[in-house]
């Protein structure tokens, strides 16, 4: 049996720019930070000639054509592979469509496991391009490379993306009593509710192709905040981090009117009453996880599980996607 793990993420600086929609036109820059909730793929041999498929449903197929997930099935022909005798199992440890990157960190652990079983060895960066290749050229998704690429890589890393389409990952390397006190910092909440992140990255992408000018300059100045979060984490400023971070959420909003709802905006609200300097939904908006950043934790804390939010405590991954067993 071969068991490989890949990061999920949360987006620190400059989310949305990592559309080829954007970056193909005005190159792309983001921040983004793997953390330590996983999604996990599993295969193994088994002694019937059919593929079976477990994940949210269960699949059993005598040819790979007849599969119905697309991205098991793209990525088996990617590598090579028909699926005779073989079983593949997915698990997370925090449900798909909650702004995590969780779509991006399946398709590179995916891809992972089967170039584990045929022996095959890849770089972070071929990997993430493969697992995009898989999604966004393949399957025609309107979504960006962060994910796929942070979950190879791990880390707290920055991303420049090309007009040509080509990647530059960089460590972003913080002295290590920042690094300890962004991780203490920031808290993720749960909203209660999940969704597909398409029809929102859908509605940048079919305007930032069009040249709406609204949607080109917010993503310009989200870029630009992106540097800025770039130059404040470095000089170990996470007070105007936090501050930044707010500003980012104010423009997001203004993207698409699915970006947030007034439940969230009540949350929102209350967080910075209770002790957030800044936050913001983590994805593409209109559910998942809020984001803050907070020099008192136990008071956010408090104010937010009262008002019936869930906290999901995490630490950031240094691994990327790995086999584990």
């Amino acid at each position: 049996m071969i068991i490989v793990r890949s990061p999920l993420r949360i987006t620190l600086g400059g989310g949305g720019t990592d559309l080829p929609s954007y970056y193909r036109d005005h190159e792309g820059f983001l921040i983004s930070a793997a953390i330590d909730k996983y999604v996990y793929i599993t295969l193994h041999q088994t002694f019937v000639e059919d593929l079976i498929v477990k994940y949210s449903k269960l699949e059993r197929v005598r040819s790979l054509a007849d599969l119905e997930h697309p991205i098991i099935r793209e990525a088996f022909r990617l590598v090579g592979l028909d699926g005779s005798y073989l079983e593949v199992t997915s698990m997370a440890d925090i449900p798909a469509g909650t702004g995590l990157g969780s779509s991006g960190s399946f398709t590179t652990a995916l891809l992972k496991v089967l170039h584990t079983f045929r022996r095959n060895v890849l770089t972070p960066g071929e990997l993430a391009e493969q697992a995009c290749y898989i999604e966004i050229d393949l399957l025609g998704e309107p979504i960006g490379k962060q994910d796929q690429y942070i979950a190879a890589y791990g880390g707290v890393t920055c991303f420049n993306f090309g007009r040509d389409g080509g990647v530059k990952a960089v460590p972003l390397k913080l002295d290590i009593e920042t690094l300890h006190n962004l991780e203490d910092g920031l808290m993720l909440f749960f909203t209660g509710f999940s969704r597909r992140a398409g029809a929102i990255l859908q509605e940048q992408d079919t305007k930032t192709k069009q040249h709406d000018q609204r949607m080109v300059d917010n993503l310009h100045y989200v870029k630009e905040l992106g540097y800025r979060t770039h130059e404040v984490l470095l000089a170990g400023d996470l007070h105007r981090f936090g501050r930044i971070m707010h500003e980012h959420w104010e423009h997001k909003k203004q993207r698409s009117g699915g970006m947030s709802n007034p439940g969230i905006d009540r949350w929102y609200a209350l967080a910075l009453e209770n002790g957030a300097i800044g936050g913001k939904l983590i994805g593409a908006g209109g559910g998942g996880f809020l984001m803050f950043y907070t020099e008192d934790k136990r008071r956010l804390r408090h104010a937010l599980t009262q008002a019936g939010m869930r906290e999901v405590r995490f630490d950031f991954d240094f691994s990327g996607t790995q086999v584990i067993t």
